[in-house]
């Protein structure tokens, strides 16, 4: 699994749900209402069923989401994990957290993590998931998004 989970509100376009899922290499970004609960889903495939309708340009993720959050437990194992995400035809599910009654994804699993840990060889391929993965600190991570604007706005 990933901790960190990619997300968006209910009027992102999907045209920017869709570069960043290129972008960042993820099958998904998990959709929030005005209060931060999770309230849906936008992968691969709302994003293609988007493609195909006439007015792709001015649509928005509430538009195109699948409502609701596919969710598993954090201690699943991974074989039952991966049963249940096919039995209920999703390719990611998310690790619920709830703080101050907001409910909100902590954490996600998709079909590209169940393969690599089934193709992994050593634990040393798979250091970067879960929740011992190594991770910035958080004052880097703004620093870096910091710099990152600060460049794109003098060009």
């Amino acid at each position: 699994m990933t901790v960190g989970v990619p997300t968006c509100k209910l009027d992102t376009p999907v045209i920017d749900i869709a570069r960043y899922l290129l972008e960042n290499n993820v099958e998904g970004m998990c959709v929030l209402d005005k209060e931060g609960n999770g309230v849906g889903v936008v992968g691969i495939e709302e994003l293609v069923v988007a493609y195909s309708r006439q007015d792709a340009c001015s649509i928005t993720a509430e538009d195109v989401m699948r409502e609701g959050m596919p969710t598993l437990k954090a201690d699943m194992p991974l074989a039952l994990a991966a049963q249940m995400m096919c039995d209920q035809h999703t390719r990611i599910a998310y690790m619920i957290h709830n703080a101050a009654g907001i409910i909100y994804p902590a954490a996600y699993i998709t079909y590209r993590h169940l393969v690599r840990h089934l193709a992994a060889e050593s634990g040393d391929e798979l250091k970067d998931l879960g929740i011992k993965a190594e991770r910035k600190n958080p004052l880097q991570v703004f620093v870096e998004k910091r710099d990152a604007a600060r460049r794109l706005a003098q060009t």
